[in-house]
Parts: structure tokens; C-alpha cells; sequence
């Protein structure tokens, strides 16, 4: 009797749901639900459990990546991604199907507490980073680029490699900087150090700061500077960026935004304006999204990274006004980091067995399923990058963009 409830329950939502497609859902009680037009390969997938299947029709956004992860929604045709991808696709293409009662109810609780979901303070942040960038670098060499980017990367043209596109993506932020030789310039969240690296080898800054709350990225970036003789050049500290009292020329910061905290943001942009200089540039690398204020998504904040958040340019742009800073410039990167997530989820799988032998079977379940759904994200809804350019006068920056393709074309040729 439970059984043929829940699936007729789950046979109403994803009828009213996927139209496009060809999916196929075993439920716990054995019945195969066919969704879909028929087009295109076939996705299915199985639940393993009534709880499973109730789970999922409840709480989708916290319970379908924990499913995965648990082994009780088994994938037996195509992968999680094209799962994600097919689901995300039809509700992009039908935004008037609205989530049951439950699931709408457990969105507007989120909704009213994000902030307390966010208070980063500098020991809480710290904790969040750890959990995420603290995993080992074992594991991110498994799907990184050479140089260990771990942020949206920038392809130029189509077939681009990861590396190629990484490589472009820090050529374009230094060309926003509008680097001078010799100014000093602070990398806030430096991750594992290239980009602080490229500046100084590349774009000649005179000095530069990098700054994390990741040990394990701090030791490597150390490693990094000192190996490439630029460790009097560049200096990397385990520092919050709170704490810091200097002034800068150039402020940068690539992927540690999403970290900070809604009810952070005035005191991030304020305490900016006061490490920049009078002539100084900011150059804001965040991901975003387009549509209206929402919650983290429940999994990613409870499995991958605790604290995080994604603005709206409608949340960003007033605590800027309010910091002092000018918004000089702001470009918005769409699809890039769809195919960087490709391009690592491709490699992490073909890896995964060396992924195992370094943790075990949920964690490569619950890895997979955060690179196939940020990618399947990117590509189906409103997430995308904000590279935002920041800066004190209205002179610093040239009234026209064509600068960038010319600084650009000036770091190429020094690569």
C-alpha cells in the first residue's frame, strides 16, 4: 500500500516535471516510471528503499546528492550527470512547475535563516576552508591543471585545454588590474599560490601578498615560491583577511568571495577600501547568480562547502556603494565554468580508483556527485562568475575596455 502511494506521488511530480528526454525510474516497490518525450539517450536510475524514494520527493535538494552518495539511488543507465542535466534541462524549459508543498516549505525555512547559516567569523571561517581545501593535495592533483587552479577557468576558443584556459584566465584578471612594475598587490584566498606566482613572474608586480586560511594550500604555495626563486617576491601567510592593515595597490581575489557570508559583506568591501590605495584596482572573481536572492543549496553547504553563498549582483552592488569603491567595470562568464567542471569531472573519474585507494567508496560517490551537479548547474541554471573591477577614482581605470586584449597581448608574449 506504501509503495503504490510513493510512486504514485512521484509519478505526478515528474510527470508534471520532465517532458523532454527519456527517463526511466525503478521505484523501491520494482515499478518502472517512464518520463519524458523519448528523445535523446535513456537516464535511469533506481531507489534502493521506500525512505529513499520518500526522501527525494521531500527534500530534493539535500536528499538527492546524500542518495547518491549512500549508494540508495543507484544510476543503472548514463551517469548522475546526465540524471542532473536531463532533470535541470526541463526545469528550465517549464519554470512554472512548482515543488510540492513540503519542498516549498523547507526552501522559505532556508531562505529565513541563510544568514545564520552564514556567520563566518574569521575562526568559523577558518573551519569552513579546512573542511573543504584541507581534503589533501593527493586529491586535487587527481583533476587541477598544472598549475593548480582551482576556479573557473577562461576559454578563449572552442577545444582549448584545461591548461590553456587556465593560463588565459589569469592573463585576463591581470590585464583588469591594470598592473604598474613594482606596485604591491594582495591575493586574497591564493588557493595554492599561481596566480600570485603569474603576477609576479609574468606581470610584473614589485610584490605580492597571498593570503589563505587553508594549511595545507599555504605550505604548498610556500614550496611553489621558493622552488621558482620568487619567494622574496612573493610572500604567502595563513591570514584572514580581516586582520591585515597594509595598503595595497592592486587587490585580487579569485573564488574566496562565495566564503565570505551575506552579513559579511559590508565589513569585506569596507575593509578593502581601506587596504587600496588612492590610484588602487580591485578585481572582484566570484561565482554568482542572475535571478533573485535565494539560500545555498542544503547539500553543498552541508557536504562540500559549509558557509558558502552565492550573490546576486542586487546583494553585491549596495555593500560596494556603501565601502566607497566604484564599480568600474563588470563581466559576466557564463558557460566557462561549465566546461571547467567537465574537463574535471572527466579527469577525477578516469582517476577514481586512485581517488578510492585514497579515501573510500562515498566519498568518490559524493565527489562525482559535486562535480556533475555544479556542472550540470552552470549549464541549466542562473550560476555563473562575476568578475567585478573595483576601484577608488573614476581616472584609474581607461574609459574604454579596449586595454584588456592590449595587456593581454603584452602578458601573452612574455609567457
Amino acid at each position: 500500500m506504501l509503495g503504490k502511494f510513493l510512486d504514485r506521488l512521484l509519478k505526478k511530480a515528474l510527470s508534471d516535471l520532465v517532458r523532454s528526454g527519456h527517463l526511466t525510474v525503478v521505484t523501491a516497490s520494482g515499478a518502472a516510471l517512464t518520463f519524458g518525450d523519448g528523445s535523446g539517450a535513456l537516464s535511469q536510475v533506481r531507489f534502493a528503499d521506500a525512505m529513499a524514494q520518500w526522501g527525494f520527493m521531500t527534500d530534493p535538494e539535500l536528499r538527492l546528492g546524500e542518495l547518491f552518495s549512500d549508494g540508495r539511488l543507484l544510476v543503472e543507465a548514463g551517469t548522475i550527470y546526465d540524471f542532473l542535466a536531463l532533470v535541470l534541462g526541463n526545469v528550465r524549459a517549464a519554470p512554472q512547475a512548482r515543488p510540492n508543498a513540503l519542498v516549498r516549505t523547507a526552501n522559505r525555512l532556508r531562505f529565513a535563516t541563510r544568514r545564520l547559516r552564514q556567520r563566518n567569523t574569521a575562526r568559523r571561517a577558518k573551519s569552513n576552508v579546512a573542511h573543504h581545501y584541507d581534503l589533501g593535495d593527493e586529491l586535487y592533483r587527481l583533476f587541477l591543471d598544472d598549475d593548480w587552479q582551482y576556479s573557473c577557468a577562461y576559454f578563449e576558443t572552442p577545444g582549448q585545454s584545461l591548461e590553456q584556459a587556465q593560463l588565459a584566465k589569469k592573463r585576463h584578471i591581470a590585464a583588469k588590474l591594470l598592473l604598474q612594475p613594482g606596485q604591491r598587490v594582495l591575493d586574497i584566498g591564493c588557493g595554492w599560490g599561481g596566480l600570485a606566482l603569474y603576477l609576479a613572474r609574468t606581470a610584473a608586480a614589485g610584490s605580492v601578498l597571498g593570503i589563505t586560511l587553508s594549511e595545507e594550500q599555504l605550505a604548498t604555495a610556500r614550496r611553489r615560491a621558493a622552488a621558482g626563486g620568487l619567494d622574496g617576491t612573493v610572500e604567502f601567510q595563513l591570514t584572514d583577511y580581516r586582520e591585515l592593515q597594509d595598503g595595497f595597490d592592486r587587490i585580487v581575489s579569485v573564488g574566496m568571495f562565495e566564503h565570505v557570508g551575506l552579513a559579511y559583506y559590508d565589513t569585506y568591501f569596507q575593509h578593502c577600501r581601506r587596504l587600496l590605495r588612492p590610484d588602487g584596482v580591485m578585481l572582484l572573481h566570484t561565482i554568482g547568480c542572475t535571478g533573485v536572492p535565494s539560500h545555498a543549496n542544503p547539500w553543498l553547504d552541508k557536504y562540500i562547502f559549509p558557509g558558502g553563498y552565492l550573490p546576486t549582483l542586487s546583494e553585491l552592488t549596495p555593500a560596494i556603494e556603501r565601502s566607497g569603491l566604484m564599480v568600474t567595470d563588470i563581466e559576466v562568464l557564463r558557460l566557462h565554468y561549465a566546461e571547467t567542471l567537465l574537463h574535471w569531472r572527466q579527469r577525477f573519474m578516469r582517476r577514481r580508483d586512485e581517488a578510492l585507494r585514497l579515501y573510500d567508496e562515498r566519498f568518490c560517490r559524493l565527489w562525482e556527485f559535486y562535480l556533475a551537479f555544479c556542472e550540470a548547474a552552470f549549464r541549466y541554471e542562473d550560476v555563473v562568475v562575476f568578475q567585478v573591477q573595483l576601484a577608488v577614482k573614476t581616472e584609474t581605470v581607461p574609459p574604454t575596455r579596449s586595454y584588456v586584449e592590449e595587456r593581454e597581448a603584452v602578458l601573452r608574449s612574455r609567457e
